[in-house]
């Protein structure tokens, strides 16, 4: 059983940056994919970013290319979300994510461990 705990979110201007971050709580996190979904409310959970085990191969939705920066840190058991000139459309709550299967991630059935979630509440 992989516990998944987000920090880091937070209020933030238009155009401004913030850095998520993701503990992982076994040991066995370097053996996962990771990725970050969100959700806004009144929507689905939608897939953000992913990044594999290694950190060798990194993946984004189209809206974040260029802007949102995934890493991972697997002595540290920590993956991380860098997130520059966010948008209003941006706002959700973001939830970091576990899965055996890189090719999976992008869909919330590929994860087998969720974290509770992190709000980035929008910018002001």
């Amino acid at each position: 059983q992989v516990q998944l705990v987000e920090s880091g979110g937070g209020l933030v201007q238009a155009g401004g940056s913030l850095r998520l971050s993701c503990a992982a709580s076994e040991r066995t996190f370097s053996s996962y994919a990771m990725g970050w979904f969100r959700q806004a409310p009144g929507k689905e959970r939608d897939f953000v970013s992913a990044i594999t085990w290694s950190g060798s191969s990194t993946y984004y939705v189209d809206s974040v290319k260029g802007r949102f920066t995934i890493s991972r840190d697997n002595a540290k058991q920590m993956v991380y979300l860098q997130m520059n000139s966010l948008k209003p459309e941006d706002t959700a709550l973001y939830y970091c994510a576990a899965g055996r299967s890189y090719g999976n991630m992008r869909y919330p059935s590929g994860v087998d461990y969720w974290g509770k979630g992190t709000l980035v509440p929008g910018s002001s």
